[in-house]
């Protein structure tokens, strides 16, 4: 097996993983706030977090080199977090990720003014459509919009902010700095409102809190080593293969069914972010691959982004 081949799969796997973890919390979602969810998922990542951080080999303090750009990031996590959790929770799963594959859209725009990217007319063309095919999803003026959508929305355009902004920053931060600060405000703005929204959770869910967790971080080690085996361009389109966990989990445990304006505007949206990914696979075509580059997944601030593993793995491997 090439590898390629071998990265495509692991990409698979990857994606089939987070899959996993979001179908969990539409399944925790039926009983529990997304506060609280989101509560517990900080502080079961917590142990895992500071495994990260004594394995970093760079001495330095935590505090930021780029405050602004960390600030916003941290803001953008949290909203991130807190948006996309209540969406899995009141919106079908492929509903959910027919939007959030809004994100390559969202971060090709925002490279232009924070990365200078130039883009060009395919590209533009390409994100129209992708966002036609959003509306479509919506079917704004056909069927009521609800907090859900209108969530689902804000989280995709929160997680494209935050995931420019590490690649603005992220070759001069350290990575445990951009991973811990939406940690830290997460767990902060959960635990305020969690008295006003707590639902005592039996031993069995807490265990199920706590399996969420470590599958959200298994998902990022397992993309981190399809990165490393395979081209990015091969990689980053399985992000897509998740339409059809979402599917099937939406279909066997929470008797959902993909309705035809969901499926022709999840259509369209996977192939302009399929476009665009191919496009800055093109040597020439793109100065910062902003896309190729964000290993996209929304950053909720409950576990690292890819991105920050991959840099620590390779911080580890750097002589002395």
């Amino acid at each position: 097996m090439g590898p390629n081949a071998k990265g495509a799969l692991l990409s698979l796997a990857a994606f089939g993983v987070y899959a996993t973890h979001d179908a969990i919390v539409k399944l925790m979602g039926a009983s529990y706030s997304p506060f609280q969810l989101i509560f517990f998922s900080v502080l079961f990542s917590f142990p895992l977090a500071m495994g990260m951080i004594i394995r970093d080999p760079h001495p330095g303090t935590l505090l930021p080199a780029h405050p602004g750009w960390i600030a916003i990031r941290t803001v953008a996590g949290v909203i991130t977090g807190f948006t996309a959790f209540y969406a899995f929770t009141v919106l079908p799963l492929a509903q959910v990720y027919a939007i959030v594959f809004a994100t390559p859209l969202l971060i090709t725009i925002l490279a232009i003014p924070i990365l200078g990217e130039r883009v060009r007319i395919r590209r533009w063309l390409a994100v129209f459509v992708g966002l036609v095919g959003v509306l479509i999803v919506l079917q704004p003026g056909h069927a009521p919009l609800s907090l859900g959508h209108l969530a689902a929305l804000t989280a995709a355009v929160g997680g494209s902010v935050a995931s420019i902004i590490v690649r603005k920053i992220g070759q001069e931060e350290r990575p445990v700095v951009i991973l811990l600060y939406p940690m830290i405000a997460n767990f902060i703005v959960a635990g305020a409102i969690l008295p006003f929204v707590y639902r005592p959770m039996p031993i069995e869910h807490l265990g199920v809190m706590a399996a969420m967790s470590v599958i959200g971080w298994a998902g990022g080690v397992i993309i981190i080593q399809a990165y490393k085996t395979a081209e990015a361009a091969i990689v980053a389109p399985m992000q897509y293969s998740q339409i059809i966990w979402a599917t099937a989990y939406g279909l066997i445990f929470f008797n959902e069914t993909l309705d035809r304006p969901t499926m022709a505007g999840a259509a369209i949206i996977i192939a302009s972010g399929l476009y665009i990914v191919l496009r800055e696979s093109r040597a020439g075509a793109s100065g910062t691959r902003p896309v190729l580059s964000s290993k996209p997944r929304p950053d909720t601030g409950t576990s690292p982004k890819p991105s920050l593993l991959s840099r620590l793995a390779h911080l580890r491997r750097e002589p002395g």
